[in-house]
């Protein structure tokens, strides 16, 4: 009797275990689903055409009273799927950040050897100041390392290009 009534538990908990496997919900974030986006390199075409779009940008970054320099090239990415997802891994933000460098180097990014750096923009940022023209209208990532003294942060801020030519100030 015991047996039976033993096999009769079993096959209640593993029915009641299907029936709510099948109520199983998908974490959702502000822009979808949470989880990587793969790499297509047709999300990226829009952003090698020519345009009339530019940024004027400039770097005020300061923390502790303490106020961050460029160091090195800015760089420029396009909005697409793969990199937006890329980004709120890397920057735990698709809109704006300023992170320590060694914590974004630390973090993992899913398919981390796509290569997207043909479709990147690159612009030396002299005495805080950086420029970029001829761009296509579409959402760009401004990505700035900065520094004082030993500590190296990474600045990230999304964009909005139309036509024209907008100011930007990193934070």
């Amino acid at each position: 009797m015991s047996i039976v009534r033993s096999l009769l538990t079993l096959a209640a908990v593993t029915t009641a275990a299907a029936v709510l496997a099948g109520c199983e919900t998908v974490p959702m974030g502000a822009t979808g689903p949470s989880g990587p986006a793969p790499f297509n390199a047709a999300d990226f075409g829009w952003s090698s055409a020519q345009g009339r779009g530019a940024i004027e940008g400039r770097v005020d970054y300061r923390r502790d009273g303490q106020a961050f320099a460029c160091t090195g090239s800015v760089a420029l990415t396009p909005d697409t799927p793969y990199t937006r997802a890329r980004f709120r891994t890397l920057y735990g933000s698709t809109d704006r950040a300023a992170i320590p460098e060694a914590i974004v180097r630390a973090r993992t990014v899913a398919d981390p050897n796509a290569d997207y750096r043909s479709f990147v923009r690159s612009a030396t940022c002299r005495d805080g100041a950086f420029d970029f023209v001829g761009l296509p209208a579409g959402g760009w990532f401004i990505i700035a390392p900065v520094s004082a003294g030993g500590d190296r942060v990474v600045l990230m801020r999304r964009v909005d290009i139309r036509n024209g030519r907008i100011a930007v100030t990193l934070p």
